[in-house]
């Protein structure tokens, strides 16, 4: 068996500013650096992650990123969110004339607020590379106004309200991203579209055949992997378009393929729940009536 190596991890902001060859960081717990700024980059292992929340916008992005099939350009900053021991890897090709700002704020600072819990609601923290954010310049200078405020606090005198003020900037932050990403779900509608297309045509696939039958019904994880897409991000952009989620999505392909079975087939209830991938057939019940309003049984007398 192949021995899986341990991710290195890196324990602290004043750890990170010494592997890019920044000065020691004015706060312990947030700073905000410039990549311009880095001397170096220490030797790090093949993969890697951090103790520590980190945001940054790059400019001069260079290549194409990929959304479903298609490959866009990109010409203003790509601003992506990582969250404490996401596993990362270290881009040894990475352009050393890269630009741009990034922010880093460790978990332990957000302890006493609101933000400690509700930050993980923020589902683009989870997202992939290729899913980053992609600016405008008007978006890109809202979002450096306001690391530049947080960088102007922690480097002024220290005070009672110094925290408070670095808080409410991550959030406001954080809100300005939602809806930069819910303009970019609808900006990028034709690999929305394709998304969808291919969406349902796996799902079409996982209930045709009797598939569900040996393979059960497709969990979120499944048909985003299918898809190469993050499980959050695919869940938020059909959010963003059709109002539903990925389990969502999931449960109305169900319902569809019962219905045709219920009408077109003389398969008993307990028989199509089967092979709809349900271990209990009270499951299947359960949801058809919750979906529909009546019993699989129901349904299927309407048409006699």
């Amino acid at each position: 068996m192949k021995e899986q190596k341990t991710p290195y991890i890196i324990q602290s902001i004043s750890e990170q500013h010494r592997c890019l060859g920044l000065p020691k960081p004015k706060h312990p717990m947030v700073s905000v650096f410039r990549f311009e700024q880095m001397n170096k980059m220490l030797e790090l292992p093949e993969w890697y992650s951090l103790a520590f929340y980190c945001i940054s916008i790059k400019k001069n992005f260079t290549g194409k990123v990929k959304y479903g099939q298609r490959f866009y350009d990109y010409d203003e900053g790509v601003m992506a969110f990582m969250s404490p021991n996401q596993l990362l890897s270290h881009m040894q090709n990475e352009s050393s004339t890269s630009e741009g700002i990034c922010l880093c704020f460790h978990p332990d600072f957000l302890n006493g607020y609101p933000l400690a819990s509700t930050i993980k609601k923020y589902g683009f923290f989870s997202y992939e590379t290729n899913e980053a954010l992609h600016l405008s310049e008007e978006e890109e200078i809202v979002i450096d106004n306001i690391l530049k405020n947080i960088e102007l606090e922690y480097q002024s005198n220290i005070d009672h309200f110094s925290q408070d003020v670095i808080i409410a900037q991550i959030e406001l932050i954080l809100q300005y991203s939602n809806r930069f990403y819910n303009r970019q779900f609808i900006t990028r509608k034709p690999a929305n579209d394709e998304i969808l297309i291919r969406l349902d045509n796996l799902l079409t696939a996982c209930f045709n055949d009797e598939v569900a039958l040996i393979s059960g019904i497709p969990t979120v994880q499944f048909i985003s992997e299918q898809l190469n897409i993050s499980s959050s991000y695919l869940s938020d952009t059909l959010r963003s378009i059709t109002g539903q989620t990925t389990q969502q999505h999931i449960h109305n392909k169900i319902i569809d393929r019962a219905k045709e079975l219920l009408s077109n087939t003389n398969l008993t209830v307990s028989e199509i729940s089967y092979q709809l991938g349900f271990e209990y057939p009270q499951s299947f019940n359960k949801l058809f009536k919750n979906k529909t309003n009546v019993s699989p049984l129901e349904f299927r007398n309407s048409f006699s």
